[in-house]
C-alpha cells in the first residue's frame, strides 16, 4: 500500500469520478449532469525531453452539453512553480483534445488551499495574457461529514471529507462516521475506501485512529490495511507471550526481576531479541545478565 496523502487526494476521483459533481456543487459551480467518465492517460510529455504529468485526468460525458476534461491535482504545500505547470497542463489538454478543460486542486490545509485558489495573472505585468484560477477543494469548503446516514448516501464524499480534513480537529468524528457507514457496505465497496482513507491520512495522528477503527469496526474486511493490522496483532501477541515466558522462567528459578528490567522485557517487540533472552534466562544468575548485548536498538 502506498502511504501517500498526495495519491489519495486525486485517486479518489479515479475510483469515484461522479464525486466531482458533488464537489462542484459544494464549490458553487454548476456543471451539467454526468453520463459517464473515463480515466485518460496522465502523460502530458511532448517530443522534447521534458516530462509532465497531471495527477488524475478524466474525460467526463454529460447529458446534453457534450464531454469535458477534468484534471485533478493534489497539492500538499505552496509551490511558486506550480501555477505555470497548471497553465501548461490546461493549455496542452485544450490543444490536444479540443475539449473544455477544468482544473481541480485538492488540498489538506487551509493555507495551501487559499494560496492555490488565488487568481494568478500570467504574462507581462502590463498586459497579462491569461489568468489562472483553478477550482480548489479543501478543509475550508468540503463539508465535515459526521452524520452516518449522510455518509451512507455518499461514501465517496465522506471519504474525501476524511482526506481533506486529515489535519483538522474534526477528523476524528469524520472517521468514526465513515467507519460506521462502511459496516453495512459490501466488501468491494468498503475495501478501496478503507485503503484510500489510510493513504489520505498519511502519518498524521489520525492515521492510528483509523487503524484502530478498521481493526475493531471493520475487522471482517479483507484489504491490505486490514491484513497489515491483523499481522501486527499476531506479532504483538507473540511478543507478549515470549516476554511472559521469560518472566515465568525467572519466577520458576526464584530469580528476582527488578521493575526496570521487567519493563524492558515486556516492552520489547523484537522476536529475535526475545528468543535470545529466553535462552539466556535458563542459565543466567541474575535478570540483568540476559540483557547484556541483547538490548533492542
Amino acid at each position: 500500500m502506498v502511504s501517500s496523502p498526495h495519491e489519495a487526494m486525486h485517486r479518489v476521483f479515479q475510483e469515484y469520478p461522479e464525486l466531482f459533481s458533488r464537489v462542484s456543487e459544494v464549490l458553487g459551480v454548476a456543471f451539467p449532469p454526468f453520463v459517464s467518465a473515463d480515466v485518460v492517460t496522465t502523460d502530458l510529455t511532448e517530443s522534447r525531453p521534458v516530462e509532465r504529468r497531471v495527477d488524475t485526468l478524466l474525460r467526463i460525458e454529460t447529458e446534453h452539453d457534450g464531454p469535458f476534461l477534468l484534471a485533478v491535482e493534489a497539492q500538499g504545500k505552496k509551490d511558486p512553480d506550480k501555477p505555470t505547470s497548471w497553465a501548461y497542463y490546461v493549455a496542452y489538454l485544450l490543444e490536444r483534445y479540443r475539449l473544455p478543460t477544468t482544473l481541480l486542486v485538492v488540498c489538506q490545509d487551509r493555507a495551501t488551499a487559499a494560496w492555490a485558489a488565488r487568481p494568478v495573472p500570467l504574462g507581462s505585468p502590463q498586459w497579462p495574457v491569461l489568468t489562472l484560477q483553478p477550482l480548489v477543494a479543501g478543509p475550508h469548503n468540503i463539508p465535515a461529514v459526521t452524520d452516518v446516514a449522510e455518509a451512507r448516501k455518499d461514501l465517496a464524499l465522506a471519504t474525501l471529507s476524511a482526506i481533506t480534513h486529515a489535519g483538522e480537529p474534526d477528523v476524528g468524528a469524520i472517521l468514526k462516521t465513515l467507519s460506521a457507514a462502511l459496516r453495512d457496505a459490501p466488501d468491494d465497496i468498503a475495501a478501496p475506501i478503507v485503503e484510500l482513507t489510510a493513504q489520505g491520512l498519511g502519518n498524521r495522528p489520525a492515521a492510528q485512529q483509523w487503524r484502530n477503527l478498521v481493526a475493531v469496526d471493520l475487522s471482517f474486511y479483507i484489504s491490505p490495511l486490514s491484513e497489515e493490522i491483523r499481522d501486527e496483532g499476531r506479532a504483538e501477541g507473540e511478543a507478549r507471550g515470549r516476554a511472559e515466558d521469560i518472566l515465568l522462567v525467572f519466577d520458576e528459578r526464584g530469580i528476582d526481576v527488578p521493575d526496570g528490567i521487567r519493563n524492558t522485557i515486556t516492552g520489547c517487540r523484537d522476536l529475535d531479541v526475545l528468543r535470545r533472552w529466553l535462552r539466556r534466562a535458563a542459565t543466567a544468575a541474575t535478570a540483568d545478565e540476559i540483557l547484556d548485548g541483547g538490548r533492542p536498538a
